[in-house]
């Protein structure tokens, strides 16, 4: 059974891409409890790929989903967040605010992408222990996005660029002394923050007994269910 159709009378043009509005064709609950209701608006996506028929996946507000990305799982897209290349939101990831996702960028299992965040590249955010987001930064007050990568190394987001760390340092270095000293405190935070210890072996989730996608146990190694959550064992 469909969860949702694609409104023509509602699609917008983003950047010479058609995106429709949803709507949804049954009635449940997103994973934190908000009701959606038959015939409640979504938000905008390119085409019925972008979004999963299962589960309680949703993408709402004004969020747009495009191009060749895809929001399954529980996961939901809220705001007026933007998702789309060849991205992944999934599990019970949330990507909210003003958030951007982008490239070849996955985020699952209990992660959570918000504010003015952007994440994009090879970035792979399992959980909360994977970003951070600081704004603002630099001379033009622009958000800086911190993330673990699918290598487990840090990678950089600032002004639509994507930087591993050590050419992220590079490009401070001729920054103003305040600006350039803030960074580099971001720097340090996000070295603590952000967990890159190696990742365990992975299984069919013993709990809701589900496969994992095909993609995610090819490209990454994953120690919690991309859908409910549980750990896995070694």
């Amino acid at each position: 059974m469909k969860k949702f159709e694609l409104t023509a009378e509602k699609k917008i043009n983003w950047f010479g891409r058609e995106l429709y509005r949803i709507r949804a064709l049954i009635a449940f609950e997103t994973t934190n409890g908000e009701e959606i209701n038959i015939g409640d608006l979504g938000g905008y996506v390119e085409s019925e790929k972008n979004l999963s028929h299962d589960d309680k996946a949703w993408v709402c507000g004004d969020a747009k989903v495009w191009g060749n990305a895809k929001v399954w799982g529980n996961a939901k897209v809220c705001g007026d967040a933007e998702v789309w290349g060849n991205a992944k939101v999934c599990g019970d990831a949330e990507v909210c605010g003003d958030a951007k996702v982008c490239g070849d960028a996955k985020v699952w299992g209990n992660a959570k992408v918000w504010g003015n965040a952007k994440v994009c590249g090879d970035a792979a955010i399992f959980s909360t222990e994977h970003i951070l987001n600081i704004t603002p930064i630099g001379a033009n007050a622009n958000s800086l996005t911190f993330f673990r990568t699918k290598t487990r190394e840090i990678g950089v987001s600032f002004e639509w660029d994507f930087y591993a760390l050590n050419a992220f340092e590079q490009l401070i270095a001729n920054w103003a002394d305040k600006f350039k000293v803030t960074a580099r405190m971001a720097i340090e935070i996000a070295k603590v923050h952000i967990d890159l210890a190696s990742t365990a072996p992975f299984g069919d989730c013993r709990n809701c007994g589900k496969e994992f996608n095909s993609e995610l146990v090819s490209e990454y190694e994953i120690t919690h269910c991309p859908w409910c959550g549980t750990e896995i064992e070694g």
